[in-house]
């Protein structure tokens, strides 16, 4: 499911082939998807950020038609900071030397991690319903901790959530489509199948390895960030949704990982890209062309 007026294609990045869809002119922006998600997401927003900026959506490392090995028992490969290295590589490649990120969900984490890890790269960086990931393993056990049940199973040792995954995908799927964004009819059918069709036997490895990274790589690397006093100075525009009650204190939280938070929230739920395009793209370009 091509995002309209783009163009597609593959490339290599170490280990990962990368698939990009890619249109506009000006200062470039990076999409980033979130988990179960593809670039297919961006359908509604990329286009109308491409009237004013060129505008980079790939599908992450080993999600959708991107390749790249499983990861190891920990994660190794889809830690956000390898993951972030890949993408400014990427980006060179495709001569953008310094861009703005801009990240949903999973997406989110690989977006700060690019403006922590290379600031010199980054112009700004826009998080859509995220927290850092320790911040969020800190908070797990309190009421809505059966919401995150991602977290935990998908970080078992495989093979177990990769079967888990397979055995039922499109109720996966659905389950997730019912529960995670406040109208579940935001998410089209036309996605609903582009998502089905991604999620293989190697996007499922690459799905867990992101979450076992979160487990075991991820917190460790912001604990040492933490300790360090680490912040990000670029400017942060922090989109959440009004009805992800458990992010209220969001901007609270990244005050204390970055200089500059700007706070907005839009309609809905979970799902910002698809339940609340029209507003989302709004505070993105009052962002970006600020």
């Amino acid at each position: 499911m091509p995002l309209p007026g783009f163009e597609e294609g593959s490339h290599d990045v170490g280990a990962a082939r990368y698939f990009v869809s890619q249109a506009g002119a000006g200062s470039p922006v990076l999409l980033l998807h979130g988990f179960p998600e593809t670039h297919v997401c961006w359908d509604e927003v990329a286009p109308q950020l491409a009237e004013r900026h060129r505008v980079v959506a790939p599908d992450l490392r080993g999600y959708g038609a991107s390749e790249a090995p499983p990861g190891g028992p920990r994660g190794e490969g889809y830690s956000k900071r390898e993951m972030a290295a890949e993408l400014v590589e990427l980006m060179g490649a495709l001569g953008h030397e310094r861009f703005a990120a801009v990240g949903h969900d999973r997406g989110g984490r690989v977006a700060y991690r690019l403006a922590l890890d290379h600031p010199e790269r980054i112009s700004q960086v826009a998080l859509l319903n995220v927290i850092p990931t320790i911040d969020q393993f800190e908070r797990m056990g309190g009421g809505p901790s059966l919401g995150y049940w991602t977290w935990f199973l998908m970080a078992q040792p495989a093979p177990f959530p990769e079967e888990v995954l397979l055995s039922a995908p499109r109720a996966l799927l659905d389950h997730v489509f019912a529960t995670w964004p406040s109208d579940p009819a935001a998410i089209s059918v036309a996605h609903r199948d582009a998502y089905l069709d991604a999620l293989t036997p190697s996007t499922a490895a690459a799905m867990c390895g992101d979450f076992r990274a979160s487990f075991h790589l991820d917190r460790e690397h912001e604990a040492s960030d933490r300790d360090a006093g680490r912040r990000i100075g670029r400017p942060v525009l922090l989109a959440t949704g009004e009805d992800e009650t458990q992010l209220a204190d969001a901007p609270e939280v990244w005050s204390a990982w970055a200089d500059d938070v700007r706070a907005t929230q839009l309609s809905g739920g979970h799902f910002n890209p698809e339940e609340a395009p029209g507003e989302l793209t709004e505070a993105l370009l009052g962002f970006l062309d600020a």
